[in-house]
């Protein structure tokens, strides 16, 4: 499994906590094990670059999700496929600012923002109610299964 963590960010972030929560969700989701996922944690000025490049929408935003193979999750008799699953990039500035408002850590918040980020890669949407019912209800329970606490109040809408 190669999951890489590029930190741009000038924040400290527990790095190898977010890699052990992507090798996690890969597991329960039965993403192959050879499967690649980048992990970008940028500044404000970069993560709104960014932004305005992949959403044409102005200023900095929490993740954003650009996925490579369009894997999606497998079954337990038939895994993901080896492949290129994607890139996301989280902004800690903005993680620390929704996890104050929310009432929980930034490293909740950032946890949250990778499960999310990663659900999108994977195929996951919340455009409409059935959709972040389905996706919120899967990121409640991964994160529950990988922190062993109730999960983050989500800042995502």
């Amino acid at each position: 499994m190669s999951i890489e963590v590029n930190n741009e960010s000038g924040v400290q972030v527990d790095e190898a906590q977010l890699v052990a929560l992507a090798r996690f969700v890969f597991e329960r989701l039965y993403v192959h094990p050879q499967a690649e996922l980048s992990i970008l944690l940028v500044d404000e000025p970069a993560m709104e670059k960014l932004h305005i490049e992949l959403m044409d929408e102005p200023g900095a935003t929490d993740v954003l999700s650009v996925p490579m193979d369009e894997l999606t999750p497998g079954t337990p008799d038939k895994p993901t496929p080896q492949g290129m699953l994607g890139d996301i990039a989280v902004c800690p500035q903005v993680a620390e600012v929704q996890a104050k408002n929310a009432g929980h850590s930034t490293q909740d918040e950032m946890l949250l923002l990778t499960t999310h980020g990663i659900l999108h890669l994977l195929g996951y949407d919340h455009a409409d109610p059935e959709e972040k019912e389905e996706m919120f209800g899967l990121q409640r329970e991964l994160l529950e299964g990988f922190t062993g606490k109730e999960a983050p109040s989500e800042t995502i809408q």
